[in-house]
């Protein structure tokens, strides 16, 4: 009995590898006949495992079911699920805290002592800052949103902004981003015809959705450097263009999330495009990518002021 359990085990890890299995290869894995793997087929199946029947090989696939069955996990997925679930139990998503520390106390209790020495050695390294408080989604709401994306059909929501308050808004949604703690929805707004970047905790969606749409093509190429052009450059009163005389590939490094997106030129130079509330603020973002650089036509008002104190305040700390 113990040796048909183990097999058992070894099988359903087998079939757990996203591919089709032929009886016979599973057989000579198992080191059994092909009969006996028809029979803990069948035993699978009893166990409530989808195990479907592959034609033209003779084999099985194991595919999605009804309920979830247990899950074979390796030593380094199950450090990876235990590390996630604890992460997002303190996320933005409302409601998935309790149900992350629910998971993670069922896993955590079959845990073999290996692996829970691996998790606590991380655990007793890893420091958790206060992350600033931030508002959460709704996970029906993320869900709705979600599988409009999946399906290209037209969402409607109620919308609360800060400058312009409560609106329904009509558009085609693109893709969900998760930045900064937030969750942001980048869209087309068929009302104003233009791009728009909407936060997530803000709106509450209508049903139902609208009629499909064939999907449009996303300016500045993916969702991430799209979202971190508008969170950097168009949000902001002050927004400066400049020319940094190094290629881009070389100073990607320097640049942190949210303050600018740099736009490859040539082999020597690159564009950063960049926003913040005074031209201060500019002056120190730019020079703080520690490359030579040039204005760009027309900078915003009092940047080229900004860039003289600075200098001044350097070289008199000189002496």
């Amino acid at each position: 009995m113990r040796e048909t359990s183990a097999r058992l085990l070894r099988l359903l890890a087998l079939l757990q590898t996203p591919r089709d299995w032929s009886g016979a290869e599973l057989a000579g894995r198992l080191g059994v006949t092909p009969r006996t793997v028809r029979r803990d087929v069948e035993r699978l199946r009893e166990l409530g495992y989808p195990v479907h029947a592959v034609r033209g090989i003779a084999g099985y696939r194991l595919g999605a079911g009804a309920a979830l069955p247990p899950l074979l996990l390796d030593d380094d997925e199950a450090v990876a699920v235990v590390v996630g679930l604890r992460t997002a139990a303190g996320g933005p998503v409302a409601g998935i805290g309790e149900t992350s520390l629910r998971a993670l106390a069922k896993l955590e209790q079959v845990l073999p002592a290996r692996l829970r020495h691996r998790v606590d050695t991380l655990n007793a390294v890893l420091v958790h800052t206060g992350a600033p408080p931030c508002p959460q989604v709704s996970g029906r709401t993320l869900m709705a949103v979600a599988d409009a994306c999946r399906r290209h059909e037209r969402l409607r929501f109620d919308y609360t902004s800060t400058r312009s308050g409560t609106a329904v808004r009509t558009v085609e949604p693109h893709h969900l981003v998760s930045f900064g703690r937030r969750w942001y929805l980048i869209a087309f707004d068929t009302d104003r015809q233009d791009w728009r970047t909407f936060r997530v905790d803000r709106l509450v969606p209508r049903a139902p959705t609208g009629p499909r749409f064939p999907p449009r093509r996303l300016p500045h190429g993916d969702p991430a450097t799209y979202l971190a052009y508008q969170l950097s450059a168009r949000a902001w009163p002050c927004q400066a263009t400049v020319t940094l005389h190094e290629p881009a590939e070389a100073v990607a490094d320097r640049l942190w999330p949210g303050m600018g997106v740099l736009e490859p030129v040539d082999d020597g130079s690159c564009l950063l495009h960049l926003g913040a509330d005074t031209p201060t603020d500019l002056a120190w973002m730019i020079t703080s990518m520690n490359v030579d650089f040039t204005l760009g036509h027309g900078p915003p008002p009092g940047l080229a002021e900004a860039l003289r104190a600075q200098a001044d305040r350097c070289l008199r700390a000189l002496g």
